[in-house]
């Protein structure tokens, strides 16, 4: 490698406690550690040939711009490989295979590794890698338009006021991925492919951090409301440029892939006083299986936030401009979304990006009494209509609308314990975004009276986070769905899931708990059939525990007249059903 100039990456790894690194407190501090000395030995080699093969290109072709280009595309195959050939990848039994370190967009510890064969036909060698390459060139070629690529920040952009047709992106969201940090794993070995084509892009020892937007607290000597301001003032410089650029008729499109609207507000508030009204938000196919999405809050699909430039700065009435629209929006989307099978969360953040038309299309939106309200504020609004249209649909789904009852009409901690489990299944939540939640859904999470407060607790709360608890972790609770002392029923939910437990481990002592409980049955039942409907069985995603509940609920509402109506009616009242049928008979 001497006679190439190339080096083992000596580059630092990124400071310990830098968001999605885990692997400096054991002893690996530079990117070159994350190799084996074998795997280090092959990087090199491809590294070494693909600088030798701009001489031996250019002595075919005699054109040093293409001998530039190809190397440019040759350089992403130890890029490639390396994924594949360091000590953090893991071992997929099931495919077996080698998978790749980036698993998801973190570089955890790992105790053990597979290694694979770069030279070998399996996954994570270079001719695979090289397929992988020529692959996506094949697929580039379908357009004969030239293209023009720059590199710059997005809070300065080096055009002209009025001069794009559309800015499209897909922005940071606070501290969910260290981008920079993580693309200096393939940085490093550019730099030693390509780093004498391109001097002015690899002269650091990694990629450019200071105006990166993300709320990265060891950016900013570990002060986290920094980290967080920092971000939300780029945000806001990035809209407004995007703004300043765009033609008048000209569209922003945002894409955003989260299932909570926490971090919504500094995006929506951003997007109105850069002088953007959200016209539309729909939710397209483009995630797929991620390992993250697994009990997570992470959307399966992205939903696309299309804005263009409001005309003039109106002041907004929130009672008489905002809310009726905001209303209006909301049904006509929740029941487009749901007719072409979007449901979870996926529906409901669509939903709520719709509904910001009422909102952003004015330069500010004012209470009666002339208090400006704030986006986090409308957000939360726009949450609650949602979740509310999402239950009538619901009740309707389980034919509660053509009946006496409906899902509208139960207690709070039920409605949130249905809305819970159609949005997020069974994935925990951080405690501001479960807050967001619960307020949409009219409860409190904390308190005396909090769902998270006693005994029967319907959410857990463990280290920030909150999850919902199922029928296994409640229903052994021999007070649950009983009555309280001083006589209040207790939440439906409550009932719904000791009949549950009770059904499924002690039968028997069913009959006296109904009898005791007296639960509203009819209500009951339609609870049971929107928690077992196809809208809360998830899809691919679903985890175990959701599933279990599932099937308990399954079972009961199959057998609904032999498990609950006949376990309450008493050897006299079946005598009389009996009669009463035979006189209704001989009639």
């Amino acid at each position: 490698m001497q006679a190439n100039g190339l080096t083992v990456p000596d580059e630092p790894m990124p400071k310990p406690g830098t968001l999605g690194f885990r692997v400096q407190p054991y002893g690996i501090r530079t990117w070159g550690e994350l190799f084996t000395p074998r795997q280090m030995l092959s990087l090199l080699t491809f590294a070494a040939a693909v600088r030798n093969a701009q001489t031996e290109i250019q002595e075919v072709c005699c054109d040093p711009d293409r001998a530039i280009g190809l190397c440019s595309l040759l350089a992403f195959l130890p890029d490639k490989v390396s994924t594949r050939s360091n000590i953090l990848c893991p071992w997929d039994s099931q495919k077996i295979l080698t998978v790749q370190c980036f698993g998801r967009q973190a570089l955890p510890m790992l105790w053990d590794f597979s290694e694979a064969n770069p030279f070998g036909e399996a996954s994570g060698g270079a001719d695979e890698a090289l397929h992988g390459v020529t692959s996506a060139v094949a697929g580039c070629t379908v357009s004969h338009y030239p293209a023009s690529v720059s590199r710059g920040s997005a809070t300065s952009q080096p055009w002209p006021d009025a001069s794009m047709d559309a800015v499209v992106t897909d922005p940071p969201y606070y501290d969910n991925v260290p981008y920079a940090d993580i693309s200096d794993f393939f940085y490093v070995w550019l730099k030693r492919t390509l780093g004498r084509l391109y001097p002015e892009h690899f002269s650091g020892q990694g990629t450019p951090k200071k105006q990166e937007a993300v709320a990265d607290a060891t950016r900013h000597g570990g002060d986290k409301q920094k980290a967080v301001r920092a971000y939300e003032d780029m945000m806001a410089e990035s809209l407004a440029e995007a703004y300043r650029v765009l033609k008048p008729g000209g569209q922003l499109t945002v894409v955003y892939a989260h299932k909570t609207t926490l971090g919504w507000s500094t995006l929506v508030d951003a997007l109105r006083r850069a002088g953007f009204v959200v016209t539309e938000a729909w939710p397209l196919d483009t995630e797929g299986y991620r390992l993250r999405a697994l009990n997570s809050a992470a959307l399966a699909s992205s939903i696309f936030l299309v804005a263009r430039k409001r005309e003039g700065k109106a002041t907004g009435s929130h009672e008489t401009d905002v809310h009726p629209e905001l209303e209006s929006i909301v049904r006509e989307r929740v029941e487009t979304l749901w007719d072409q099978g979007v449901t979870g969360a996926d529906l409901v953040i669509a939903s709520v990006g719709a509904g910001l038309r009422a909102f952003t299309r004015f330069g500010r939106v004012e209470y009666a009494n002339g208090e400006e309200v704030p986006a986090e504020r409308f957000l939360s609004e726009v949450e609650a209509v949602v979740l509310d249209t999402i239950l009538a649909r619901l009740s309707k789904e389980v034919g509660g609308n053509g009946g006496r009852y409906s899902l509208a009409g139960v207690d709070p901690a039920t409605r949130f314990y249905i809305l819970w489990r159609y949005t997020y299944r069974a994935a925990d939540l951080d405690a501001g975004e479960a807050i967001v939640f619960a307020n949409g859904t009219h409860v409190e999470l904390d308190g005396a009276n909090g769902l998270s407060s006693h005994s029967r607790a319907i959410v857990e709360k463990k280290k920030g986070k909150y999850r919902l608890r199922d029928f296994a972790e409640r229903g052994e609770d021999e007070n649950l769905g009983l009555p309280t002392e001083d006589g209040q029923p207790s939440p439906l939910v409550d009932a719904l899931h000791r009949t549950l437990w009770l059904m499924e481990n002690r039968p028997a002592e069913l009959p006296q708990f109904l009898r005791e409980a007296q639960p509203n049955r009819e209500q009951m039942r339609l609870v049971a059939q929107a928690l077992a409907g196809p809208g809360l069985k998830g899809g691919e995603l679903a985890d175990v525990s959701a599933s279990a509940e599932q099937a308990a609920l399954a079972k009961l509402t199959a057998n609904w007249r032999s498990v609950i109506e006949d376990a309450v009616t008493t050897t006299a009242e079946r005598a009389d059903q009996k009669r009463g049928q035979q006189r209704m008979f001989e009639q």
